[in-house]
């Protein structure tokens, strides 16, 4: 395909794109319609069916790019100061940076349709890099993968949704902080731990 066609189509998408986050924030996703979107993108019917079924297929195919912002933060998090270059959650810092940054959009969605199909895509992306992550660094198979990589996946969207319901004047780094305390060291620090602990017998041979 001609170079100019390329990027005559990927400005039709840039704009379809804008259209779509900048009328999610005056009328919110459920209330739109296709017509709504290429009139805000002052784009034909056509094209816009040229490049996507409906506003969905178009909410979806944002998500590409956060999948690249993604891999390229993790791929990066070694360099960061205290990073583990064994990091099965090398995508959080940057996810909640993100949502930061998007959070008035993703409050229009919560709730409707967008807001499903938000969390599969999210939950799609972050399942596939937290896969590969614990390809390398998960030594003990005593608990199943993918079991693993579902509780940290499920872990993020609860902090995700709690944070923008409950405490939205949070800093991105501070939820990363407790996510990513509970992830990695679980319940033991907050609970002592003393599940495997037996206290010695008394000296009368009983227990005290």
């Amino acid at each position: 395909m001609p170079r100019g066609i390329d990027r005559r189509a990927a400005r039709t998408r840039k704009a379809l794109h804008q259209a779509l986050l900048a009328l999610m924030l005056r009328k919110g996703y459920e209330a739109l319609s296709v017509q709504d979107i290429i009139d805000e993108a002052d784009v034909g019917r056509s094209t816009f069916y040229a490049h996507y079924t409906g506003k969905e297929d178009l909410l979806r195919s944002g998500f590409q790019m956060l999948r690249q912002e993604l891999k390229e933060a993790q791929s990066a998090a070694p360099a960061t100061a205290g990073a583990s270059h064994d990091d099965p959650l090398g995508f959080s810092t940057a996810m909640f940076e993100h949502a930061a940054r998007y959070a008035d959009h993703y409050r229009t969605m919560i709730g409707g349709r967008g807001g499903a199909v938000t969390e599969n895509e999210i939950r799609l992306i972050l399942s596939e890099m937290v896969r590969q992550e614990l390809s390398s660094t998960l030594r003990d198979d005593t608990i199943p993968r993918d079991f693993v990589v579902q509780f940290i996946v499920g872990a993020f969207l609860t902090a995700l949704n709690w944070w923008f319901e409950r405490k939205p004047g949070l800093l991105p780094s501070e939820v990363d902080a407790m996510f990513r305390s509970l992830v990695l060291d679980g319940l033991s620090p907050l609970i002592g731990d003393e599940r495997g602990r037996t206290d010695p017998p008394a000296a009368n041979g009983h227990a005290e």
